[in-house]
């Protein structure tokens, strides 16, 4: 009888110990469920975040190619604008060139033209001098026949 409730004893000590190791399994159990839980919910973040970087990685890469795009545009507008300036200030330094020739050659021109002015004006005026010295000897002629054909008569 005392081997009876000793073994009583015992069962009902591993049935509490049963009970109590029921019972931390069933905690276990629920956390272990609520930890799948928050493992599942964080792996659909990490998709959605994955989806969103892939996304972001997408509109990242466009965004590149569209200002290697724009920054080529740029830089082929800023040459051909080089190109035009470098060719208008060729012409414009040609222009000077033919302008600077051209004056050259006018003032020559010019100068030729003041040394004939002169030197006929020169001419023109010795001619002038000239003859009003034949002009005055005339006068200073016909004068002295006028007296002496007054004197004659």
């Amino acid at each position: 009888q005392e081997e009876k409730k000793h073994l009583t004893l015992k069962v009902e000590e591993l049935e509490r110990k049963l009970e109590t190791t029921s019972a931390q399994n069933i905690e276990f159990l629920q956390v272990i469920a609520k930890r799948e839980e928050s493992i599942h919910q964080c792996q659909l973040r990490l998709e959605e975040k994955t989806r969103e970087c892939s996304s972001l990685a997408r509109q990242l890469e466009m965004a590149i190619e569209d200002a290697k795009r724009q920054v080529e545009q740029a830089r082929e507008r800023a040459m051909s604008r080089e190109r035009a300036a470098q060719s208008k200030l060729l012409d414009l330094e040609t222009q000077l060139s033919r302008n600077k020739t051209e004056l050259n050659q006018l003032r020559r021109s010019k100068d030729d033209a003041e040394r004939r002015y002169e030197s006929r004006l020169q001419d023109l005026k010795d001619r002038l001098e000239q003859s009003e010295s034949t002009n005055r000897s005339m006068q200073n002629y016909a004068q002295f026949l006028k007296s002496s054909y007054a004197n004659v008569f």
